[in-house]
């Protein structure tokens, strides 16, 4: 798989990533050793880019990312997230005070069971701290060699900015998919104006855009995606219509609804890279084989002239965590 540039930095990385999120937590019952084994097939087919976070599991995520690495970490770019934390049951606040940054990459940095990370997200915007301040803690990261590169995760133009006077920013991570294209008109010009990569999660809107689930009951209760407003009972079937003429040009080139999706997201330029999550190596050999699919310019028309999805992509209460 080819690789492809994040940033101004020099960090390169494979063209699909894995994101690791729901080998530990929100998509139902983990299997650890088929997670750790399809991480191992990950890297064995080029894609190298992990993709994990702090409270993913409440830290078991990182410690399972940490494990699969641990004999292989030159063909691993590992990428983690600080700034939500977990309190008890459902409750979440965002911290980016400087002390937090460097307690947290210590953190993290044990449970992974490595020296340094290679790519260090915010994962939110705390907006009580400048931004200045929360990235400048983080440059002292790479000053001192536990992180190589920075990132942010759903951050706002004027967010974007401030960060990147103050060090490199490499990549941003947002959602965006073909069910998921809120950043387009004003934030993805100012990546490209300031040589910032993108890496999307939810490429597959949360799997929507595989054609897996045809109701929203093939949800269970422990799977966050039963909340998720665009699956609810209203909205289901009106944006199953997405997927439907998805499916219908994937037909026409012989390759699965997952695959057309993400070859739609790679087609949106060479500095972006999708990291479809899975947790099974039958999924993610599907999703990176998206990587030889080539789409013209009429199969880009008709992807970029489907409708945009009815409800909103999170919860009330989680959309309230974006910084817009």
């Amino acid at each position: 798989m080819e690789n492809r540039k994040l940033g101004s930095e020099g960090l390169e990385v494979s063209a699909i990533g894995l994101g690791c999120m729901g080998m530990s937590d929100f998509y139902g019952e983990s299997d650890e050793a088929e997670s750790i084994a399809t991480i191992h097939r990950a890297l064995e087919i080029g894609v190298n880019l992990l993709d994990t976070a702090d409270m993913y599991g409440r830290g078991d995520n990182e410690r399972l990312v940490g494990r699969a690495v641990a004999d292989r970490r030159d063909q691993a770019v590992v990428a983690t997230k600080f700034g939500i934390v977990r309190g008890e049951g459902n409750e979440r606040s965002i911290s980016g005070h400087p002390d937090y940054v460097r307690s947290s990459i210590d953190e993290s940095l044990t449970r992974l069971g490595l020296d340094h990370v290679d790519l260090y997200y915010q994962h939110r915007v705390d907006r009580t701290v400048p931004i200045e301040e929360t990235v400048g803690a983080m440059s002292e990261l790479v000053e001192a060699g536990k992180v190589r590169y920075l990132g942010l995760s759903e951050a706002s133009v004027e967010t974007i900015r401030k960060a990147n006077e103050v060090h490199p920013i490499s990549a941003l991570q947002s959602e965006y998919s073909l069910f998921e294209r809120g950043l387009e008109e004003q934030v993805l010009p100012v990546l490209r104006e300031l040589g910032i990569g993108l890496v999307p999660y939810s490429p597959l809107g949360r799997g929507f855009l595989t054609g897996r689930f045809r109701s929203e009951a093939d949800f269970d209760s422990a799977d966050f995606r039963s909340h998720d407003p665009r699956m609810s009972k209203e909205n289901f079937r009106r944006n199953l219509t997405i997927v439907e003429a998805i499916e219908e040009l994937a037909s026409t080139h012989d390759v699965t609804p997952a695959q057309m999706a993400i070859a739609w997201v790679l087609a949106q330029g060479s500095d972006v890279v999708p990291i479809p999550g899975t947790k099974k190596i039958s999924r993610l050999e599907e999703n990176a084989a998206a990587a030889a699919v080539s789409l013209s310019e009429s199969d880009l028309a008709a992807l970029d002239a489907l409708p945009r999805p009815q409800g909103d992509r999170y919860a009330p209460t989680l959309m309230g965590s974006i910084d817009a």
